[in-house]
């Protein structure tokens, strides 16, 4: 007969099992200040058998060895959840196994950290509450016999496997419980919907298999995929664009004007070939994808600013919050004097910054859980704006004022065909925290300004966070310029580091035009993120009202502009960070 002694051994089957569940309901109730969603029933499932699992373990051992490992586990356990929580309340996201490569880069920043702590106190103390208990009470934990053991891992196993299987059938729902779990890994959705701990798993699950969720299948519906008589692509490719004409007068016709015709985008490509003498799968599925997809179409833009120098900017938590007639005129004029984007959309990306110039820079959505833009660095990126200007003949550089090897920078941005300078390997700025936009431009401008044409990229650093005039040598620079500003002290100092972009751009336009070349040259702008070293109740208040959380938070600026359009551009149409 299997025994399994009560009530101290039945403690830790309860102890580990609610205390988990519970831990994992604060993070959600901090995160995402809601626990009453469809995650509470996910969460509780997937958590069940993880704390039965760990209860189990710790009863198999002599009765010191257990308490031991008992409370090494729990506070494994409630690290793992702490950290997340500090981490979610910076970034606004959680992070992932793969970052941890970055840990050392992200100790920099440990002034935020520190703050992030204290911002997370009362999580934190709430989910010390388990750990503190079970060092209290939970010192005598007698052991299980081997058989009851193996059982009870067993029955984990069988509460895993059925939490699987009724999550897999989960299927409704514009984004359904199985798209989250089994094809795609997006920690704030996974964490949302099974808790931290489930995250972990998915997380290591995608490390290890990293092309779980890279079949193309989902994405080819047989109607977009052509016919054999689709090929090849016809050599008439021009499209009639109808225009409106105007009423004539009665008995007084006049001739229809002339329609205008635009090209369309299409590359010298046989897919045909491609996809006959293809034998790998992933590949053969993009080929076929690539040729069903529609080609888009030159237009009335098409070609303006065809030999034009390029100044390309991510501003570091730069938002249409920045924007300021008085405060901030320069941008103030680029954001209204250029092509004016009236619903232009930033979101957060998984790895931030990074993640942020790798949309803005190619195009394409990154990978959750892994550093995408690093990762390009091994890969061909032709279409990459340096490589591809590089090849007409511009001379192509890129800065960013401060560590040159943070997120591997030194990596990516070479491979995207710029001769690239960073704080460290070249780029020689004032070493204070963050660092000068504006200093970064007096010194890089005489690089390349005579060397015509020329493609130049800056990453900047000037608006990061924390928003303080304490710790933020930009916001304190400024810090005259808003002091007398109806708003909080983060509010204000977001403004006043934003102050060095505006100069910064100020110095940029002034020697264009010192050197002849403003008509000559485009300015692009947009930020990495929205704002989030604001709260939401900031980013209420330094907007006027309530924002909506689901598009009105992420509405953002996006600045391209030149010397040489006489008057703006509007453009109603949605945009994203991803069409730039």
């Amino acid at each position: 007969m299997i025994k399994i002694k009560a009530p101290r051994r039945a403690a830790a089957f309860l102890f580990f099992p609610i205390s988990i569940f519970y831990m994992e309901l604060v993070v959600k109730a901090f995160c995402f200040r809601t626990i009453l969603n469809r995650g509470f029933f996910y969460t509780l499932i997937f958590t069940l058998p993880i704390g039965l699992f760990l209860a189990t373990i710790c009863t198999v051992f002599p009765k010191r060895v257990n308490r031991v490992l008992s409370i090494v586990l729990l506070s494994l356990v409630t690290l793992i959840l702490m950290i997340q929580t500090v981490y979610y309340s910076i970034f606004n996201t959680f992070t992932t196994l793969y970052s941890a490569t970055g840990v050392g880069q992200v100790l920099q920043f440990w002034r935020e950290i520190i703050m992030g702590i204290l911002k997370s106190i009362i999580p934190l103390i709430l989910l010390a509450l388990p750990l503190v208990l079970w060092i209290i009470y939970g010192k005598k934990v007698r052991r299980t016999s081997g058989k009851a053991a193996v059982l009870l891992v067993l029955f984990s196993i069988l509460l895993q496997l059925l939490a699987s299987i009724i999550t897999v059938n989960s299927t409704s729902g514009v984004l359904s419980i199985k798209h989250i779990y089994l094809d795609s890994f997006i920690p704030n959705l996974t964490v949302s919907n099974f808790g931290v701990l489930t995250t972990l798993r998915l997380d290591i699950r995608q490390l290890l298999a990293p092309d779980i969720t890279d079949d193309l299948g989902d994405i080819l519906p047989s109607t977009i995929l052509p016919d054999d008589d689709d090929f090849p692509v016809p050599t008439d490719t021009s499209i009639d664009v109808p225009t409106v004409t105007p009423t004539a007068e009665p008995h007084s016709p006049s001739p229809s004007p002339t329609p205008v015709v635009y090209e369309k985008n299409i590359m010298d490509i046989d897919f045909d070939s491609l996809i006959t003498n293809e034998k790998d799968k992933t590949l053969l599925e993009m080929h076929e994808y690539f040729a069903g997809v529609e080609p888009t179409c030159k237009n009335e833009y098409t070609g303006m600013f065809k030999g034009k120098n390029l100044i390309w900017i991510v501003g570091e938590g730069f938002s249409s919050y920045a924007v300021h007639e008085e405060l901030t005129p320069t941008l103030y004029k680029l954001a209204n004097e250029g092509f004016v984007f009236k619903n232009f959309y930033n979101p957060v990306w998984g790895v931030s910054t990074s993640d942020g110039e790798y949309v803005t820079l190619t195009g394409l959505i990154p990978k959750p859980g892994v550093w995408s833009f690093a990762r390009s660095g091994s890969n061909y990126m032709p279409f990459g704006m340096g490589n591809m200007l590089r090849k007409l003949g511009y001379s192509t550089r890129a800065y960013h004022n401060h560590d040159y090897q943070y997120y591997k920078r030194h990596i990516s941005h070479p491979n995207m065909g710029y001769d690239y300078k960073g704080v460290g390997n070249g780029l020689e700025v004032t070493k204070v925290w963050p660092e000068s936009d504006l200093e970064m431009m007096q010194v890089t401008i005489p690089e390349y300004i005579n060397d015509i044409p020329f493609h130049t990229y800056y990453m900047t650093v000037s608006g990061h966070l924390r928003y303080t005039f304490v710790g933020n040598s930009m916001s304190w620079k400024n810090r005259e310029f808003v002091k007398d500003l109806p708003y909080s002290e983060p509010v204000r100092a977001y403004l006043a580091c934003n102050i060095e972009l505006d100069r910064a751009m100020q110095h940029l336009i002034e020697q264009l035009e010192q050197a002849g070349i403003a008509d000559d040259t485009v300015i692009v702008l947009s930020g990495d993120h929205y704002p989030y070293g604001l709260t939401y109740e900031e980013q209420c208040e330094i907007a006027g009202h309530e924002l909506e959380q689901n598009f009105e938070l992420y509405k953002s600026t996006l600045i391209i502009w030149s010397g040489s359009m006489e008057e703006p551009i509007v453009i109603d149409k949605p945009c994203s960070a991803l069409d730039i």
